[in-house]
């Protein structure tokens, strides 16, 4: 037994150092307090994994420091949900569709994270009006207008007009974002393990409540309707 013991000590020793390595990382990578230290853990781990592995620079968007703020993004492969979360420094709560947010195995973290689900057949509006209410709060959400993953470009007229009605609603400004150099685009999971090198441009803000609805969504198809390498 005293053999067995010290053969599975050593055996399991480079599993040990790993983790605590990645624990490490996690730590020192994470820029956003999400309210849990092991969410803050997962936030350092995805931002050192979007950097290092697909390369995405160390840039931000300029959210403002407190208050409401909802951030747009161009819907090209499984990669984007992450980058969104990377290029803010603060929580973002991201709408879903529902099907993905009850997933085996990622419902747990959906819910943790403050994902907001999208019944996009039966109920799409109740999603808008708990995203409402969490903007109300002064929290950021993110939403990809397209709604789901959308390649090849030829998108013209498709997007959604849910972050502009929030906009309006709640007077709080849009920033665009519009990811570019995915390597495998038009996949969602194997687009995780592609290795790529990401590019994200950021948007001057858009503040809607000055505008009509329309011209927003004509300013935002512009943006997001953009091909990308």
């Amino acid at each position: 037994m005293d053999l067995f013991l010290i053969v599975l000590i050593v055996l399991s020793l480079p599993a040990f150092l790993t983790v605590k390595r990645l624990i490490k990382i996690s730590e020192a990578e994470n820029v956003v307090d999400w309210g849990a230290s092991w969410l803050n853990r997962m936030d350092g781990l995805n931002r050192f994994f979007c950097h290092r592995y697909h390369g995405l620079p160390k840039e931000y968007v300029e959210l403002p420091e407190t208050g409401p703020a909802i951030i747009v993004a161009n819907h090209i492969s499984g990669l984007d949900p992450l980058m969104m979360a990377v290029i803010c420094r603060r929580p973002v709560r991201f709408l879903v569709a529902k099907e993905e947010y009850n997933r085996f195995g990622f419902r747990w973290l959906f819910k943790a994270a403050g994902c907001i689900p999208v019944d996009r057949k039966r109920n799409p509006e109740r999603a808008l009006h708990e995203a409402l209410a969490v903007l109300t709060q002064g929290e950021v959400v993110g939403i990809f207008p397209h709604g789901g993953i959308q390649w090849p470009t030829n998108l013209e007229g498709k997007i959604k007009g849910g972050a502009v009605r929030l906009a309006q609603r709640t007077k709080c400004p849009i920033y665009p974002v519009l990811f570019s150099g995915v390597r495998l685009k038009g996949f969602t999971i194997p687009a995780l393990f592609v290795r790529s090198k990401v590019v994200s441009s950021f948007y001057s803000p858009m503040f809607c409540d000055a505008a009509s609805y329309d011209e927003c969504m004509e300013q935002l198809a512009q943006i997001l309707n953009q091909n990308v390498d």
